[in-house]
């Protein structure tokens, strides 16, 4: 592959146009609008400056990675690239609108398009194209740089070949892909995301601090996070969206979001990206 399409720079956009460009491929990254590009950029750049900081990269190789790195306002400008990932907000009805356009901007049924969706069922997407076996998930997980997995998400129409070329993909990133089966929340999330609704309405009940009951995981389990402050790092609106759809999806219980989940994201409680959520990120 010779150039990659990126659509969003935010945390998880950023971190998959750094990990691409790291690998050598150009990489044009599409936002929507000038605040959220520059943004993004200064994302990209800062991570690759702390790098460098750390002696991770030399500061020549950081300015080689930075050039690879093509920042646009544009979705025209992705004509000629061999895949596209969308790494757009978490919203069903956003990412069916962006596929159509890419279907109609990228007739070449040999350029893959992807998507970074953490939990919406792939066949979805396709279905919004017509061309659906070119269609597939390629999940990373946050931080994208450091983090060694990639869910690869075949629809029920994604040719073999796509799904090829996608586990290929993952491994000139260095990265280990596994293939999840095609239903809301993958693998990783169809475990995960229970697990942090009850660690939230254990907090939500007072039974328990947020700070216990993350030592209580850590220490207990020799997790390397506890489950609050995982959550503030997906995002309690990630964390929402998710947990909605899974409920939606399967009517269990123990899917549905706790009522305090939905009043910290309504007060725009986030995690990390807002400074507030479980516990509080000074910038």
């Amino acid at each position: 592959m010779n150039r990659i399409g990126v659509i969003g720079c935010g945390l998880m956009g950023a971190g998959i146009a750094e990990v691409v460009a790291r690998s050598g491929i150009a990489v044009t990254v599409v936002e929507s609008t000038p605040e959220a590009l520059a943004s993004g950029q200064t994302r990209v750049a800062a991570s690759l400056e702390r790098a460098v900081a750390s002696g991770k990269l030399e500061p020549a190789t950081s300015d080689d990675i930075l050039a690879r790195c093509t920042f646009t306002l544009a979705l025209a400008d992705l004509v000629g690239v061999d895949m596209v990932i969308e790494a757009v907000s978490e919203d069903e009805e956003l990412k069916l609108g962006l596929f159509r356009q890419l279907g109609e901007l990228l007739p070449d049924p040999s350029v893959i398009l992807a998507s970074n969706t953490s939990s919406i069922p792939i066949h979805r997407l396709a279905d919004a194209t017509s061309h659906p076996e070119r269609v597939i998930g390629i999940h990373f997980f946050n931080p994208v740089p450091v983090m060694k997995l990639i869910e690869v998400v075949a629809g029920n129409r994604t040719s073999t070949d796509t799904n090829r070329r996608a586990h290929e993909f993952a491994t000139l990133l260095n990265k280990t892909a596994i293939s999840a089966p095609d239903q809301a929340g993958f693998i990783v999330n169809f475990l995960l995301i229970p697990y942090l609704l009850s660690a939230i309405r254990l907090f939500e009940s007072g039974a328990a601090s947020a700070q216990d009951i993350d030592t209580g995981m850590v220490l207990g389990c020799g997790h390397p996070m506890g489950p609050l402050r995982l959550t503030d790092l997906i995002g309690l609106d990630t964390t929402l969206s998710i947990a909605e759809l899974l409920f939606a999806e399967s009517g269990e219980a123990h899917m549905a979001p706790p009522s305090l989940l939905r009043s910290m994201v309504r007060d725009d409680h986030l995690g990390r990206k807002s400074g507030e959520g479980f516990f509080s990120y000074p910038q």
